[in-house]
């Protein structure tokens, strides 16, 4: 092998390893499985925690723990899909005296920023959208663990919160906004994701 031909397969190696280390570092897309997923919420009723979920959503999670500068977190719940496993209970949460779901039919989550706080546990920056109401957040969520199955990584991820639902207008009255239904409200989400 001449010297020339030498150095053209040295550099079409070093082409290959930096091609494949920016495949690496690339933040990937996290397919939700819903069957294994869930976005709940848990508000008290005078000194009854009621517990409620969300049956229609869309999470986009691109997410690379090493490269955490691409990755983001996008969410939008459709509000009509409020399910506290009372339909009464359910129309009024759907009514303009609490969401407003005919006005403003979706909350939405947009992150800026997601930095790490240490072994599998992080947070994401960015903006949650109530009704007409825009504020600026942080949402910690942990990787479960990830494992591979039938040629694809399985990856869980969890994240706990809680929002006062005063600060986004949901709830109308002074009754509502202080005496029957608690303020905050603590949030819940479980995905279970494939690549």
């Amino acid at each position: 092998m001449t010297y020339l031909n030498r150095m053209s397969l040295l550099a079409s190696l070093l082409l290959f390893l930096v091609v494949a280390s920016a495949q690496t570092a690339n933040a990937q897309m996290w397919e939700v499985d819903k069957n294994h997923s869930a976005v709940t919420f848990k508000v008290k009723h005078f000194f009854t925690p009621v517990n409620g979920k969300f049956n229609d959503y869309a999470i986009e999670l691109n997410f690379n723990p090493e490269n955490l500068d691409e990755s983001s977190i996008n969410a939008e719940i459709q509000v009509a899909s409020i399910d506290t496993d009372n339909a009464k209970r359910d129309s009024d949460l759907r009514s303009d005296s609490f969401f407003d779901a005919e006005t403003f039919p979706t909350i939405t989550f947009k992150s800026n920023a997601i930095k790490s706080l240490g072994e599998n546990q992080y947070v994401a920056s960015g903006k949650l959208k109530i009704k007409d109401v825009e504020k600026d957040v942080e949402l910690p969520f942990t990787l479960l663990g990830t494992a591979e199955m039938r040629g694809r990584t399985v990856g869980s991820f969890q994240s706990n919160t809680s929002i006062m639902r005063n600060d986004y207008g949901v709830g109308t009255g002074n009754w509502v906004a202080t005496t029957v239904v608690a303020d905050e409200v603590q949030v819940e989400i479980l995905l279970e994701t494939r690549q």
